[in-house]
């Protein structure tokens, strides 16, 4: 018996569709169209439905609705993005939201039109479905249809994982098993955009290759943009879709959001829970995870968020007294912001943001726009002298963090002369204000951070002893870059290595125990890197012994030690073993992740085992 049938084609507008007629009797209940002088490209109708797909967009009428894949970050709802299994975006035709009690409310009126663009705006930038229900246990009015189509499939389709994989068959075959109808008929319609397609496909491997895009690799993926007219929202979205997805990025990512929504649900937030964030967040730079996945999540929180059991409040009241002091002008009072009113400001800058107080932010913007509002009503220009002195050293304050923080914790940074020279600058600036201010607000906090690696380290001591040795003029900004590369030319080499020996030692550690199955291994190593072309130079002896020690003190703790951790939750001896191994934290997290996974662990269970580091 004929079960389904398929139709595949493209619009002229590089609109790919597949259109699958699916179900009982099926060759015998549906009429089609191929083309028509109405600039229809097909026409699917069958017992009171149709569907049309045409050049610019398509037109629907009786019942069914559209759904997709959703984009991280993009128009999730919060009750969606708390719920973990739900996967997929669905609209019903004729239903919308009822203020203000957010009911779901039904109507006849389910005829209308999308056009392409629109689809793929507001829906999945590559691909989207469409579907309609012919079954007779679905009948009456629209408005009665529709809902007996959402409390059927609706709970289905909201979590299918075939949507995000374009397993067409089994969507279908999984809709049919639910409407429990041996004749009932599943209509269902694909459309791909293919320009965006090749934009995903290209990033995708290029990003998946090594969790960076090179120039030229931009470059490439610019030219298609550009050839498909692609614009710059669209490309923001697939490649924050992407990345999210990379296995690596998607646990701390999804953490990171449990914790908020988390917050959120119960309207505040505590001090364990802001230092999690803290260290999901510098996890995230260390892994080479953009700050674009966490902005749609930070914005999910509700401003009415309270923070609790903090001690450091004071800094807020000290923030509001000196900017309220730039009003005070008004009264014929002689107010300026001197040196400690500044080195103050960004004193609670920098706890702010440790805090995560969004507070802070709050007060600026304040102020900013009181300020706005005063000089348009004829205040002293000065009010605006003083407030822009204030903003210029916050600048600073952003941008030497956000460089500093790069070498902190990730590799393959890129540093010019030109931001060493910034960098210099602002470092004279921050002195101006009291000796050695830009090691205690950027240095001296950071190398006690738990979570900073070796070479990490290495890289901030040498750009702090490199400022002072250019200020003192017995270096050159050059010099210092030089030195800088070098230390990041081996970190990235340490990796590199590191990774290959770790997947071909796995489980056989006790293969490579003597020298010369150590300088065989590291031959092999050599060879495969070559080949790929990944490495040029030869792997220094000193490296690979690092990295050979590195790995079997990872085998200790997976093997040994983390079990009896698991078992007897016993947080001292993770802190005793990650203080005197020297191994990365980072590194060793990921590994307890995996660990988790591979033995049906719950991460939280390892999660409250955690030290928090500062």
């Amino acid at each position: 018996m004929l079960r389904d049938i398929c139709m595949h084609g493209a619009t002229s507008n590089h609109i790919e569709y597949f259109a699958y007629l699916a179900g009982g009797d099926v060759s015998e209940r549906y009429r089609f169209n191929v083309g028509n002088r109405n600039g229809s490209v097909l026409r699917v109708c069958s017992a009171g439905n149709e569907f049309v797909i045409g050049e610019e967009g398509v037109a629907y009428r009786g019942n069914g609705g559209g759904f997709c894949e959703y984009m991280f970050g993009i128009d999730h709802p919060l009750a969606d993005l708390a719920k973990s299994d739900v996967r997929n975006r669905l609209a019903m035709y004729g239903a919308c939201y009822e203020d203000p009690s957010g009911a779901l409310l039904f109507t006849d009126i389910t005829e209308g039109t999308q056009s392409y663009e629109r689809i793929f705006f507001d829906g999945n930038a590559v691909s989207n479905y469409f579907f309609f229900v012919n079954s007779s246990h679905i009948n009456g009015i629209l408005r009665k249809q529709q809902k007996e189509i959402l409390k059927l499939l609706g709970k289905a389709l909201k979590r299918s994982p075939a949507v995000g994989t374009e397993d067409d068959i089994a969507i279908i075959e999984q809709m049919l098993d639910l409407l429990k109808d041996p004749l009932a008929q599943f209509y269902l319609f694909k459309l791909v955009n293919k320009k965006h397609q090749q934009y995903r496909d290209l990033f995708r491997s290029l990003y998946y290759t090594n969790k960076k895009i090179s120039d030229q690799d931009f470059a490439r993926l610019t030219s298609i943009a550009e050839k498909y007219r692609i614009d710059h929202y669209q490309q923001e979205r697939i490649r924050v879709d992407v990345m999210y997805k990379h296995r690596s990025n998607r646990g701390i990512v999804d953490e990171y959001k449990n914790i908020l929504i988390a917050c959120n649900n119960k309207g505040e937030i505590n001090r364990l829970e802001i230092a999690r964030l803290t260290r999901l967040k510098t996890l995230s730079v260390r892994n080479k995870i953009p700050d674009a996945l966490f902005y749609p999540l930070d914005e999910m929180m509700n401003k009415d968020t309270r923070i609790v059991d903090l001690e450091e409040q004071y800094y807020l009241s000290e923030t509001r007294q000196i900017f309220e002091g730039l009003f005070l002008r008004e009264s014929q009072i002689e107010n300026t912001i001197d040196r400690e009113d500044m080195i103050k400001l960004l004193s609670a800058k920098k706890q702010a943001a440790e805090n995560r107080d969004y507070t802070f932010e709050e007060i600026l913007l304040q102020t900013s726009k009181a300020c706005d509002e005063k000089i348009h009503d004829g205040a002293d220009i000065a009010l605006l002298e003083g407030f822009t002195f204030i903003i210029i050293f916050f600048d600073r304050y952003d941008s030497t963090s956000s460089i500093i923080n790069k070498l902190a914790f990730m590799e393959n940074v890129r540093i010019t002369e030109g931001i060493l020279g910034s960098l210099l600058q602002n470092k004279k600036e921050f002195d101006s204000l009291r000796n050695d201010l830009f090691k205690e607000l950027f240095i001296t906090g950071l190398l006690s951070n738990q979570y900073m690696g070796n070479y990490g380290r290495k890289k901030v001591k040498t750009l702090l002893k490199g400022l002072q040795l250019i200020e003192e003029n017995r270096l050159t900004t050059s010099d210092l870059l030089a030195q800088l590369q070098a230390i990041d030319r081996d970190e990235r080499l340490f990796l590199l290595v590191r990774d290959h020996v770790r997947e071909r030692v796995r489980n056989l550690y006790s293969r490579f125990a003597t020298k010369v199955n150590q300088e065989a291994l590291k031959h092999e190593v050599k060879e495969e890197l070559s080949h790929k072309k990944l490495l040029k130079e030869e792997i220094p002896d000193n490296l690979f012994s690092e990295i050979i020690l590195a790995i079997k003190k990872e085998a200790i703790y997976l093997q040994t030690i983390l079990p009896q951790i698991v078992a007897e939750k016993n947080v001292s001896l993770r802190e005793d073993f990650l203080e005197n191994s020297g191994l990365d934290r980072f590194h060793i997290e990921g590994l307890e992740r995996e660990y988790c996974e591979l033995n049906c662990l719950s991460i939280n269970e390892l999660s409250e085992l955690r030290k928090i580091g500062t």
